[in-house]
């Protein structure tokens, strides 16, 4: 978990009554330049804890590329004041959530563990899919992952590494961006069609390879192709070398709740080979979870 936080993604609140009218749409929303910028949004509202928000802030300002950071450092890196910071590092000093071993670089502390403990041992398809991954990592010996959408990232929640096919460490927890992997392909493509707008309005589209997807007419194509296929391929947009196939998992209402993936190394893994082989392994697997959350 403390590696791959990043900066807390806010969702908007529903406060549309005559004394707060509905905030206007995202595309007319001016796009907060900082975490703590984004708070904007629910000034005035009596029942959010903006004490508590700034201190979930802090929590995922840090990173695998910067573990330690000083209150100056975090208070650029969120925008948040440096009193702010304080406050919030001395309370999550005193849970045992973070520390200082010099006394001004700050890290977080491995109780923070037990929040992400508390979120797969109450999910039913966070259980679920993990033996299911062991057993076709086992069989197949290739990497697979279960994730869902958390605001314009995927989330995983279930991970097996039969190889290290990625340069960074992928784990429970971590984050990457939905628009050019092969998971987030598939859970943008299923969205209702307000949602997905209101994304591809706000979605910059950074390119992370020669490879990636940069236009939103593009990316567009590429939803509805995998719509109509029912699995989406992404092949090295995210990072070069990396290959991936996807598929949806449906809830009982036909709702896509999550979607589970193989990763695997471009140039010993042929697309063709991907729809042929490994394509059935997935969708067995996805029927597999999807029996679990009825």
């Amino acid at each position: 978990m403390t590696s791959s936080l990043l900066p807390l993604e806010i969702a908007t609140p529903d406060r549309s009554t005559p004394d707060h009218p509905a905030p206007p749409p995202a595309a007319e929303r001016p796009i907060p330049t900082t975490p703590a910028s984004a708070l904007n949004i629910y000034s005035g509202d009596p029942n959010f804890m903006t004490s508590l928000a700034r201190g979930l802030i802090v929590i995922q300002a840090f990173s695998q590329a910067s573990p330690q950071m000083t209150i100056s450092q975090l208070a650029v890196k969120t925008g948040l004041s440096r009193a702010a910071v304080r406050r919030c590092l001395y309370t999550l000093t005193k849970l045992g959530f973070a520390g200082a071993e010099d006394g001004s670089r700050y890290s977080l502390r491995p109780r923070l563990l037990t929040l992400s403990q508390t979120y797969t041992a109450s999910s039913s398809l966070s259980n679920a899919a993990q033996p299911i991954l062991e057993r076709m990592s086992a069989t197949l010996r290739e990497s697979f992952s279960v994730a869902t959408l958390d605001g314009d990232d995927i989330v995983y929640i279930a991970r097996t590494a039969g190889t290290r096919v990625m340069a960074v460490d992928l784990h429970i927890g971590s984050r990457l961006p939905a628009y050019c992997t092969s998971m987030g392909r598939v859970l943008l493509a299923y969205l209702p069609s307000e949602e997905l707008e209101a994304y591809l309005a706000r979605v910059v589209l950074t390119p992370h390879t020669t490879r990636t997807i940069t236009t939103v007419e593009k990316l567009r194509i590429a939803l509805r192709n995998v719509r109509r296929n029912g699995y989406a391929v992404v092949d090295q947009e995210l990072e070069v070398g990396l290959r991936s196939l996807a598929v949806p998992v449906y809830s009982p209402s036909g709702r896509v709740a999550a979607t589970v993936n193989l990763s695997g190394n471009a140039p010993r893994m042929p697309v063709y080979d991907m729809q042929t082989r490994f394509l059935p392994y997935l969708r067995n697997a996805a029927l597999e979870l999807g029996a679990f959350l009825r």
